[in-house]
């Protein structure tokens, strides 16, 4: 079997195409599956480091306006479209691929277009709870529209039913131990846990949020604070403006990154975030109630689509950054900590988005549709 995988631009494209792609390893030892990407990417460097075959092509969006800028940038990224275009086709004629999947980012509009055009059976998967242009523009072509929630499914024209494969999550966040997480935390009997984060690089508005709920708590030795500022040069004062406010370390955890979200989030009775779709799979995963800050700075909002889910399933409350005042996060926060009785049920409630065979209904359709040439 030779599949082809576009996906990349961000992790949440990246991840769930890699794990598709390990459990295809783990069926088909000798299958042949070759991803495509931006070679100035975060996919040109994680995709090789994973063990994969990775070819480089051009691909930009276009930009939905009408300024003089806008329509230069719009011919540059129609010559690029043109002469990616050119390049696949080159690529499908040297790897013949039995099937080709798109798990989002700019170059799976052009790899997926090609694919469909050349009569080469074609998925997408869509990770968010609204739909991003590429994909809506690609359903009515492609033979499969994969969905993490059926939520998008009345934003897109499908060719054919989309199907609900959720969004693959590392085996640990399902299995790893609440009890034995907290112990290795040092969090207290009897103690609620709060873990808060702004993704990979951090989040201004909920860092400063995040930082006023630490104040306003003190050093209340029954609620312990874990926060990732990120990565984000910016964001580095984060434990400076802690310390000048007089909130000490035991209590209180910061750091730049947190690499053990498995734990965390078992240990956790609350979690505070954004809302990509990685992460609300994790904490639908981990069966953990939340309050999500959607980022407004997202194509089409999805990230306010996504956290809606979670919402209307009583697993999360929703502030929306617009709205968004420390009395009402603070107030927020405060009253769902007040009934952990509460926290449980919303936990309960996530937990039952979570889909823990994600991967492997990926791969069971790919498999169907490399069987169809």
């Amino acid at each position: 079997m030779n599949v082809i995988i576009a996906a990349g631009g961000t992790g949440g494209h990246i991840n769930p195409a890699l794990a598709a792609a390990e459990e295809l390893k783990r069926r088909i030892p000798d299958a042949e599956i070759t991803f495509v990407g931006c070679a100035d990417k975060m996919e040109a460097t994680i995709i090789p480091a994973a063990g994969y075959d990775f070819r480089a092509v051009e691909a930009v969006g276009f930009v939905r306006r009408f300024t003089p800028k806008a329509i230069l940038a719009n011919i540059r990224a129609v010559i690029i479209a043109l002469r990616t275009d050119l390049k696949v086709r080159r690529l499908f004629r040297e790897l013949k691929p039995d099937a080709v999947v798109g798990f989002g980012g700019y170059v799976s509009g052009p790899v997926v277009r090609r694919a469909a055009k050349m009569g080469i059976p074609t998925a997408v998967h869509e990770q968010n709870s609204y739909p991003g242009v590429a994909n809506k523009l690609l359903a009515p072509v492609v033979d499969r529209v994969m969905l993490t929630t059926l939520a998008p499914a009345k934003y897109m024209k499908c060719k054919n039913e989309p199907v609900l494969t959720g969004l693959p999550v590392r085996k640990s966040i399902f299995t790893a131990d609440r009890e034995a997480a907290r112990r290795n935390l040092s969090v207290p009997d009897g103690s609620l846990l709060v873990v808060s984060f702004g993704g990979s690089l951090g989040a201004r508005t909920l860092n400063n949020a995040v930082l006023e709920l630490m104040i306003r708590h003190g050093n209340d030795e029954k609620i312990r604070f874990i926060h990732s500022y990120g990565t984000y040069p910016e964001y580095a004062d984060f434990p400076e403006r802690l310390r000048r406010a007089g909130i000490n370390g035991e209590t209180v955890t910061a750091s730049s990154y947190l690499n053990n979200m498995d734990e965390l989030l078992a240990a956790a009775d609350l979690v505070i975030s954004r809302a990509g779709a990685s992460t609300l799979f994790e904490l639908a995963a981990a069966g953990k109630a939340s309050v999500l800050i959607p980022s407004p700075n997202v194509t089409e909002n999805h990230q306010f689509h996504n956290a809606m889910t979670l919402a209307d399933a009583g697993a999360a409350v929703v502030i929306e950054e617009k709205d968004l005042t420390d009395d009402l996060f603070c107030e927020t926060v405060d009253g769902l900590l007040k009934e952990p009785g509460r926290l449980r049920v919303m936990g309960e409630a996530a937990k039952t988005l979570a889909i823990p065979d994600s991967a492997e209904r990926i791969a069971d359709i790919i498999e169907g549709l490399a069987c169809l040439r």
